[in-house]
């Protein structure tokens, strides 16, 4: 399987705001597609990225390509669309994103998810992501992943 992470363009920034979670996963992921890529407007560390499996578009994913002031790159979305969850291509989306952050210069990848997405936790723990506290942040439990 081979995954790419293409930034949104104008060639394919329509195509990412069509991407849909399952209906029962919309208290789990509540932003739509389309609410990141206005985000991104204002918020400009945000780097947004369409996941392609060949040439098909089967998710999204935004991370922060500068670091916070404790030295942490942020992940505040991966979504894969409703057609081809279960394919795998999340897992295989953030091994590609965490080797990108690898190689330039991250020591620390952050992300949160909904205490009840139980799925995400998974995920995230396969790839070695470790929780950050035993309390639920705004909402979430924090993870974090040591590169370096």
């Amino acid at each position: 399987m081979v995954i790419e992470l293409k930034p949104v363009s104008i060639e394919n920034w329509y195509d990412c705001t069509k991407l849909n979670v399952k209906q029962e996963q919309n208290s789990v992921f509540p932003a739509p597609v389309v609410y990141w890529i206005a985000e991104s407007n204002f918020v400009h560390d945000f780097e947004l990225r369409a996941i392609y499996s060949e040439a098909l578009l089967v998710g999204f994913i935004v991370f922060c390509k500068t670091p916070d002031e404790d030295g942490n790159h942020w992940i505040p979305a991966l979504m894969i669309d409703e057609n081809h969850q279960g394919n795998g291509f999340g897992k295989k989306a953030m091994e590609k994103l965490i080797d990108l952050m690898s190689q330039n210069g991250c020591n620390r990848l952050m992300i949160g998810h909904r205490p009840d997405n139980l799925i995400a936790g998974n995920l995230y723990e396969s790839l070695g992501f470790q929780r950050f506290s035993e309390e639920i942040i705004d909402g979430e439990i924090i993870r974090f992943l040591q590169l370096n």
